[in-house]
């Protein structure tokens, strides 16, 4: 099994034992699968560092759709609902419990987005916990995250209870550990920082919530994919992630809900749609929630979405979360130094947590020039993210990004600063 060590993780002794790009991508056991994936050596592109917000497409999908197209949807037309599609958010929901969430079936479901997923995980742990009235986010946690807090407080009447993380950190047990108590109905958090690519103690902040009797609902956006996760051995209650990040569905790819089997025939989901209901095809008079995972389903499951995301399961159940995880470290490490070394001196900040295994697969500096130099260097093909106020994240999505684009990229924020 490649670990992160067999790699990169920490820096060496002096500057002429450090392993350069050109090395590290030649030792690189995962190299062979950046082939895989649109544009990975395009000229015009040659650093993209943004793949913790979009993923590449894999190759292989010009062919899956076509095929669709062709096939399923010109060729079977409506027949396809009862051949395949109706049991897709299923299948493919397993699938992704199975290769990235440390799921067993029956307890993911593919179907909406990430906001609407939260709004129906959020309202039905309220209801699960009657009597309870404060629900527990961070400042720092994604704005759709906050905003359907604040939306749900109001709505219910709940109290929102503010976090206040360290803001190149994340929130921590001893934070969470502050605030909980006998009005504490859920937790709201995200286990990679969105900003600051902080890694949460899941384990740990889960066992504290249920030691005050409150449930937890995990944010997954930025880890899916690229941290390992156990959400069944964490005794996790419920979790949503988008898949167009380390997942790699493209552009508003459809969401992934978890519910734990424990909790899953005691809750009821607040957006009552037909396919929701115990027996859709029906079409009866009244709202009968499903058995299972299907409960959390509202209205026709968006199938186009999901065939992106199935050509990149395949890749992440070939090459194992494990690996796929020490390249993330060994990347991450890697860019670290080279920060160290070319930005730091430059008057760049590191915002980002200095262990690789505090962090997710992204790193964020900071610098006054930054919001000016960030077009500069889409136009020059380096595409790394910006976050206000004055933040560049650095992020990069273990199958397709090389150590020579992070130095590159590196290089060209060094060179912009040179000159600036």
């Amino acid at each position: 099994m490649t670990t992160a060590t067999d790699l990169e993780t920490q820096p060496a002794p002096g500057p002429e034992a450090q392993p350069s790009a050109a090395d590290l991508d030649a030792r690189d056991p995962l190299r062979r699968y950046r082939d895989l994936f649109v544009g990975a050596d395009d000229p015009a592109l040659p650093a993209y560092l943004d793949g913790n917000s979009l993923g590449r497409p894999v190759k292989a999908l010009a062919e899956r759709y076509r095929r669709f197209v062709d096939d399923e949807w010109g060729g079977r037309l409506i027949r396809g609902w009862d051949e395949t599609w109706l049991r897709k958010p299923f299948a493919l929901g397993d699938r992704i419990g199975a290769a990235t969430l440390g799921a067993a079936p029956g307890q993911t479901v593919v179907a909406d987005s990430t906001t609407v997923s939260l709004y129906k995980l959020l309202r039905a742990a309220l209801d699960a916990r009657p009597g309870r009235h404060e629900i527990v986010i961070d400042r720092s946690n994604f704005p759709t995250d906050r905003y359907v807090v604040e939306g749900v407080a109001a709505e219910t009447g709940s109290t929102v209870r503010w976090l206040e993380p360290d803001a190149a950190g994340g929130v921590t047990a001893d934070d969470v550990r502050a605030v909980l108590g006998p009005e504490t109905a859920v937790l709201v958090l995200s286990q990679v920082a969105y900003r600051s690519g902080h890694l949460a103690d899941v384990p740990g902040i889960t066992r504290l919530a249920h030691e005050h009797g409150a449930l937890v609902l995990w944010d997954l956006c930025h880890s899916a994919g690229a941290v390992p996760i156990e959400l069944d051995a964490w005794e996790v209650d419920l979790a949503t992630g988008c898949t167009y990040k380390y997942l790699n569905g493209g552009p508003g790819s459809p969401a992934f809900v978890y519910v734990n089997r424990a909790l899953l025939d005691g809750l009821r989901q607040p957006i009552q749609g037909w396919m929701g209901e115990r027996t859709p095809f029906e079409m009866g008079q009244d709202y009968r929630p499903a058995d299972g995972i299907r409960r959390f389903l509202s209205g026709t499951p968006p199938i186009t979405g999901m065939i992106a995301i199935e050509a990149m399961l395949e890749l992440i159940e070939e090459a194992g979360m494990p690996a796929i995880r020490a390249k993330s470290e060994a990347l991450t490490a890697f860019a670290v130094r080279r920060i160290d070394e070319q930005l730091v001196p430059l008057g760049v900040e590191l915002t980002s947590p200095r262990n690789p295994a505090a962090r997710g697969s992204h790193v964020t500096i900071d610098h006054p020039a930054f919001p000016a130099m960030v077009p500069e260097l889409w136009e020059q093909g380096v595409i790394p993210d910006f976050r206000r106020p004055t933040g560049i994240r650095l992020g990069f999505s273990p199958l397709s990004t090389s150590f020579a684009e992070v130095a590159l990229g590196i290089g060209a924020i060094e060179e912009r600063l040179q000159h600036s």
